[in-house]
């Protein structure tokens, strides 16, 4: 890996999936990541990763799941085992405290929420690929949740779409250690030109402004 380098003209911080029911205690999914997450501190990663972006003028985006609406799914043919899992649990339900951002974590001014994804990439079925392009951006310093499912979907796709992606290794969670390892280790390296800490962000962020 060489040196990390983020022009700010070309760089995009990319938030995935910051909702209370993920990150926030009393979530609906929170118990399952909280192993994971309390372990490598990922929201104060998350929060020190956005802090040094708003901070070096790096513009942030957010690549929001669906939140459930009753109706969602009843007439749809065919339906993923992730959309059943949220379905049933009523995750991210729309109009409630675990369907809206986390308080450190809500868009401010001058950031883009691109439309929700209906399963797990960013990307697919949604405007962000376009509201990255209409910024001109070309890197993604990629953060939020959950690692083998959003985070690595979005990170894939990003390759595919010719965007050079750090994952921010010690900013995601995940439900197990092993699922953790699979996603960090294994896959994301494929796709992620760089796999690094949040300090080595705010590292890379202060030499180059």
């Amino acid at each position: 890996m060489g040196t990390l380098s983020y022009e700010k003209e070309i760089t995009g911080l990319l938030v995935i999936d910051p909702y209370n029911d993920f990150i926030s205690e009393g979530g609906k999914v929170w118990d399952r990541l909280k192993h994971v997450a309390v372990a490598n501190q990922c929201v104060l990663h998350m929060k020190q990763v956005l802090e040094i972006a708003r901070k070096s003028g790096i513009r942030v985006f957010y690549a929001m799941h669906h939140r459930y609406r009753v109706g969602d799914y009843e007439s749809w043919k065919y339906i993923a085992p992730i959309q059943k899992a949220a379905w049933s649990r009523r995750t991210l339900e729309y109009g409630t405290w675990g369907g809206d951002f986390r308080q450190e974590f809500a868009a401010q001014p001058g950031d883009i929420v691109a439309a929700e994804h209906w399963c797990s990439s960013g990307f697919a079925n949604t405007d962000l690929d376009l509201q990255l392009k209409k910024h001109g951006i070309h890197k993604l310093i990629v953060v939020g949740l959950i690692a083998h499912t959003c985070v690595e979907a979005t990170v894939r796709f990003a390759a595919e779409l010719g965007y050079e992606v750090t994952m921010v290794k010690d900013a995601t969670a995940d439900y197990s250690d092993r699922e953790m390892q699979a996603a960090l280790e294994i896959n994301i390296p494929n796709y992620a030109s760089a796999v690094v800490t949040a300090d080595e962000i705010v590292a890379a962020a202060a030499a180059h402004s």
